[in-house]
């Protein structure tokens, strides 16, 4: 798990721009913490930060091997969790190997496939190749999309790195947002590509993008396709336990401690149980698993229409039963809305498109966790892979039109761009924007023959989940650990278990009537009780009036400051409104609000983006 970066300029000799790919490379150092390096060869120049994870002497980056018609670098982030049975393979066919890491098995990997390699590999992985012998450079992302990458075009080249603050260090790159910048900010949609910075662009998940002298083309090596389900339920279930118990074993692998994340819902309670019991009979380890609480949340909670019990009775639960090595990381409403965090989380995305609070705690529990462990297991993604989310049982989210999550959100939220002035309103036109994004979306959806108008909708919501909405909690996930130097792996992103899973027919996804009923059948051995029949509660939000009230505090001081340009966009007087409103009255909508400005406010201080709004 690293950070990369590199520049390509046909027209140059990049030694001379060694003090631009050391910027570059330097903006990646809390992705890794742990070694520098730099390579260059004529047109190309390749940046590594390094997390060691595997083979922690021998894995240093870039990477490079000579061949007799010229050198093949690379800069590799991510896991290789097959790579044992890759380096098998490899070696059966000749090659040599000096180290034990993945990315070694993933560069000699190339030497022997090309850019196919990619249908070789299970992981989590973003990768560049530069091939000295036809001075291209290849570029691949995971099939998910666990792992950022972003690239932008230059006059002669290309600039690229793991998050969009490598290729901004560099000074051909544009730090500017247009209209259709904030519209991916405020739209909650994720659109594959879209990097909001204009000239910027995302590699998409599961695609090759190549680089030479004549231009850039793309090659997609992985979607997800529909097919026909033939197994009955019991032999489903069967199979998603099969496919679980192998990938919490793959992703267990690891030279250096780790962890779970366990929130005492179904999904990090089903992978932390199984990564307990697998640890304990293969090697008598203990997990350690962490969960986030709030100062007097368990005591003082309150049911809304979100979350109808907190999680800790329930974590401890699991924790007891699996006989982890657990430990709550508590956090203060001082400490969630201290400006200071807000601007590392800020730091962390490079937009200002967080969750608030949820954002804040998030980030403070993997600081928390990184004292202790380098590596932790997640639950996310479980939910859009088994129709976990409430949007799934809602008619009035099933009925098609728009994006099923925007409907729940605004009905616990309210419209998310509320805050903004008329005249940006009116110019960003999210309606048409996401009403664009969701016809092409939906027409991506391939129908199976003789497939019901029912199950055929369970499709489209089930896909849109996977290539759209998955892809904003995977890189809140990514940006918020690797700020502080820590891998957090997703079992549930396992392309097999993807693959498998979406083409289960809607009846059999939820044969019992409730979320996620496969996953809850095929662990139900090794769950507490409380969890089997716990109703699912999404991450978990401060119901503390002290949160909302440190908020007020600091929006007060950013309205102290009339002439920031955060009033080009943010509607002054909605704000000094919700200023003023009693603490206990505040609507989720209004503090989401207040969370959006001053998230808004701190990306203008950092990154001082020029902004276009015609």
């Amino acid at each position: 798990m690293c950070g990369i970066t590199g520049w390509v300029s046909y027209d140059r000799n990049l030694v001379s721009e060694r003090t631009a790919v050391e910027a570059m490379t330097e903006t990646m150092s809390c992705r890794g913490p742990d070694d520098a390096g730099t390579w260059i060869d004529g047109p190309a120049a390749l940046g590594h930060r390094r997390l060691a994870i595997i083979d922690l002497p021998g894995g240093r980056q870039p990477m490079s091997v000579e061949t007799p018609d010229g050198t093949v670098a690379m800069v590799y982030s991510g896991e290789t969790y097959n790579y044992t049975e890759l380096r098998r393979e490899l070696t059966d066919r000749g090659h040599r190997f000096t180290t034990d890491s993945d990315t070694e098995v993933v560069l000699r990997a190339y030497l022997e496939w090309g850019p196919a390699l990619a249908e070789r590999l299970n992981g989590m992985y973003a990768f560049a190749i530069w091939d000295g012998r036809s001075q291209q450079l290849v570029m691949i992302r995971d099939r998910m999309g666990i792992k950022p990458f972003y690239y932008a075009e230059t006059s002669d080249g290309v600039l690229f790195g793991s998050e969009p603050k490598a290729i901004l260090a560099n000074p051909l790159a544009r730090r500017e947002v247009t209209l259709d910048g904030l519209r991916e900010l405020f739209a909650l949609i994720k659109t594959p590509g879209h990097a909001v910075w204009e000239g910027m662009r995302e590699v998409e998940p599961g695609t090759v993008v190549t680089v030479g002298r004549n231009g850039l083309r793309t090659h997609v090596y992985w979607e997800l396709e529909t097919r026909p389900h033939t197994d009955g339920k019991d032999e489903t279930i069967a199979h998603v336990r099969e496919l679980m118990d192998d990938i919490v074993r793959r992703q267990l692998v690891s030279d250096v401690p780790r962890c779970t994340l366990l929130s005492g819902g179904l999904d990090s309670s089903a992978m932390t149980a199984l990564a307990a019991r697998q640890l304990r009979e293969s090697t008598g380890e203990t997990v350690r698993s962490f969960a986030v609480d709030f100062v007097g949340q368990t005591e003082n909670f309150v049911p809304d229409e979100l979350r109808g019990t907190p999680d800790t009775p329930f974590v401890h639960d699991v924790a007891r039963e699996s006989a982890t090595e657990h430990q709550d990381i508590v956090l203060s409403s001082d400490e969630l809305a201290d400006p200071e965090v807000r601007s590392r989380v800020i730091r962390a995305r490079d937009i200002p498109m967080g969750l608030g609070d949820m954002d804040a705690s998030l980030y403070l529990l993997f600081k928390a966790i990184r004292q202790h462990s380098t590596v932790a297991l997640s639950g996310e993604s479980a939910d859009e892979v088994f129709g976990g989310y409430k949007q799934f049982f809602d008619e009035e989210a099933r009925k098609g039109g728009t994006f099923p999550w925007l409907v729940q959100f605004s009905n616990t939220f309210g419209e998310d761009d509320s805050i903004l002035s008329n005249s940006v309103t009116r110019a960003l036109d999210l309606p048409g924007y996401i009403r664009d994004n969701y016809a092409s979306a939906v027409s991506q959806v391939q129908r199976l023959e003789g497939e019901s108008d029912f199950e055929y909708r369970m499709r489209v919501i089930c896909h849109l989940h996977l290539t759209r909405f998955v892809r904003v909690l995977l890189d809140r996930k990514d940006r918020a650990s690797m700020a502080v130097g820590l891998e957090v792996r997703v079992p549930f992103c396992d392309h097999r278990l993807v693959e498998y899973v979406y083409n289960t027919p809607w009846s059999l996804k939820s044969f019992d009537g409730r979320e996620k009923s496969l996953l809850r059948e095929a662990t139900a051995d090794v769950l507490p009780r409380s969890v089997y029949e716990r109703v699912k509660s999404p991450y978990p939000s401060t119901q503390d009036p002290k949160y909302h009230t440190k908020l007020q505090e600091n929006v007060r001081d950013l309205l102290a400051k009339p002439s920031h340009q955060v009033f080009d966009l943010v509607n002054r007087d909605w704000l000094e409104r919700a200023v003023k409103v009693d603490t206990p009255q505040i609507a989720q909508a209004g503090r989401r609000g207040l969370e959006r400005a001053l998230d808004l406010a701190l990306w203008m201080d950092m990154y001082s983006p020029s902004i276009t709004l015609s």
